[in-house]
Order: C-alpha cells, then structure tokens, then sequence
C-alpha cells in the first residue's frame, strides 16, 4: 500500500473518517440474509460512503491530495470485481459458493486492511489498531 500524510485538517480529518468506515464492514452482520447479495450489500454500502468521503473531501479542499483520492480509488476497484460477481446473486448458498465468496471478501478485506494501515501511519494513530477498545491511553 502507498504512503499517505494528510497536509492539512481537511485531509487529516478525511483520513480519520475513511478509517473509520473501514473498520468493520466488509464482512456481513448478524443481519445478513445467507445470499452472495446480502453479503455484497454491506461492501456496496461501504464503497456508497467512501465516495460520500470522497465528495465531501473535494468540496472542501482546493488542493486534494492525490494519494488520498487513490487510496479512494482503490476501494473502488478491488471491490469491483467481488461487487460485480455477487450483487445479483440471491440463491442461498452451498459448500462450494461459500468458500468462493468468502475468498473474494476476504482479499478485499485484506486490501481494506492495507487501507487502514496507511491511513493510521499517516495520520499518526497507529496505535489504535493495537490497542483493545476501552482501554487507557499510556
């Protein structure tokens, strides 16, 4: 994954919310319907708010930062082909379909998780993805 320092609060604050919103979405919930579908649902949600981000994030700046509209980018076209594969798809699934989808949701969560590691390492809260939830800062 690229390199990303946000220049500035406009793109420090961008970072910050892309960060969260990948943080626990690519995988269905306790909601989920069983299908492809109803799996792709949640990513297709998550790629709906990085380009809420996105658009904000270039509503608001004059200078966007170029590494931070790939990294943008990326979720976008590592998410295309899973999206495209599965969105349709409403049958339940079998043995086989399974392990295929979750093979196709677990490389975009590895990408995902490239995402977070750049933005974290950019933005200087590395440390939060160390730390269980709810304890003290040292």
């Amino acid at each position: 994954m690229g390199k990303w320092c946000p220049a500035d609060d406009a793109e420090l604050a961008t970072g910050w919310r892309l960060w969260l919103e990948l943080s626990d979405r690519v995988f269905p919930g306790p909601s989920w319907d069983g299908t492809p579908a109803g799996a792709i649902h949640q990513v297709r949600g998550l790629l709906a708010a990085c380009e809420s981000i996105r658009t904000d994030y270039l509503a608001e700046t004059t200078r966007p930062s170029v590494a931070l509209l790939q990294l943008l980018q990326s979720m976008v076209f590592v998410a295309s082909f899973p999206v495209d594969l599965w969105h349709d798809d409403t049958y339940p699934l079998d043995d086989e379909r399974a392990e295929l989808l979750h093979g196709d949701l677990a490389s975009f969560a590895d990408h995902v998780a490239g995402v977070r590691a750049a933005l974290a390492q950019g933005g200087g809260w590395v440390e939060l993805d160390r730390r269980p939830w709810g304890l003290p800062v040292d």
